[in-house]
């Protein structure tokens, strides 16, 4: 939640680049990296930041090298809350949706808002030397805006983030997907999946450029319940975690206005440096999160492809999950409960937890 995290405000090493203009020289403060014309200094690159095998921050570097067009196919031009380790994974972090007061001048920032209006200027995902101005700052983690920095009042994203409750396995996580992407095939929409670099799975849909935040989070809210009435005992949309039990939670406020996702591509601050990885549905069921890493994810694209490089070429209608939202409406369902930090919403129900309410 974008107002819950703290900013740094002291201004850290730019990544704003002197000296020599030869790709990959080195020097006293690290390497100079060419980067399609722009310069990108790159500190202390021997430093660990992945300490299970080792991998370095200039590791991290040449990872994104390696699965840059992908990369910015899916968060090219896009707005980025930083996670920022600057020790590496384990290490002390903070999310940073500001960037720094000291920036190179080529640097491409734009203007976001948290849900109680206060703005920020933010990373934009420019080209791969903005993503690599951020690694050299110890950036490791990026959580993306489901827009562009050109036209944030279109969502053009829609994301089923499936999320396991307590209880819940890998397995578990798997059938919930396969679940979730017969329904979306019965409405014509293809959903495309990736791990989170962690226990879930996102499903992400590309969407025709015609809606807005709300009513993207309002199909959202009407997949997930639909999903739990079909399938109740494997898969909620119950908002409290009361409620939920041992079954896959679909987080339909995770496309609500101004909320982020990790990227795709990107790599987790864990110690193994696991990366949170788009792969093939028929990969799904053998598939090992812990195995997809900055050390075997590019010889995977390399080998296959990218597995998303449908997604961006038709883009799809949300009208049969809106057409569904208003079918919910229409027979007296309220709107699904929206996070404590967002303003009370039209047809929301009171935002207290059942077994409080119960009690008062």
């Amino acid at each position: 939640m974008l107002n819950a995290v703290p900013d740094d405000e002291d201004p850290p090493d730019s990544g704003a680049a002197t000296g020599s203009r030869r790709r990959g020289a080195r020097g006293n403060d690290g390497v100079l990296l060419d980067v399609e014309g722009t310069q990108v200094n790159i500190s202390s690159p021997g430093k660990v930041f992945f300490p299970q095998r080792g991998e370095t921050k200039l590791d991290l570097v040449r990872y994104y090298q390696a699965v840059a067009t992908p990369l910015l196919a899916t968060l090219g031009g896009r707005p980025l809350l930083m996670e920022r380790h600057p020790n590496g994974a384990g290490g002390k972090s903070w999310f940073q949706k500001r960037v720094p007061s000291s920036v190179p001048d080529w640097l491409r920032t734009t203007v976001v808002s948290t849900p109680n209006g206060t703005t920020s200027d933010a990373l934009v995902a420019a080209d791969l030397a903005h993503v690599l101005w951020a690694v050299n700052l110890g950036c490791l983690g990026f959580h993306v805006w489901p827009y562009h920095a050109d036209t944030p009042q279109v969502t053009d994203e829609l994301r089923v983030d499936l999320d396991p409750s307590p209880g819940v396995t890998f397995a578990d996580v798997r059938h919930a997907a396969g679940l979730a992407r017969n329904l979306l095939r019965e409405l014509d929409i293809e959903a495309f999946v990736k791990t989170t670099g962690s226990r879930g799975l996102h499903l992400y849909v590309r969407l025709e450029p015609r809606w807005d935040s709300y009513q993207v989070r309002a199909g959202a809210v009407a997949l997930a319940r639909e999903l739990e009435r079909r399938h109740p005992e494997s898969v909620t949309a119950q908002w409290w975690k009361e409620e939920r039990g041992s079954r896959v939670f679909v987080d339909f406020n995770q496309n609500a206005p101004h909320k982020t996702v990790f990227g795709a591509w990107c790599v987790r601050p864990r110690v193994g440096g696991q990366v949170s990885a788009p792969i093939r549905w028929d990969e799904l069921p053998d598939i090992d999160p812990e195995r997809l890493t900055i050390a075997t994810v590019p010889e995977r694209l390399q080998a296959g492809g990218d597995p998303w490089r449908e997604m961006y070429e038709r883009p799809q209608s949300l009208e049969p999950l809106l057409e569904l939202s208003r079918r919910d409406i229409d027979s007296g369902l309220m709107d699904a409960p929206w996070p404590p930090v967002y303003p009370k919403q039209p047809n929301e129900p009171p935002r207290v937890a059942p077994s409080r309410a119960k009690r008062e």
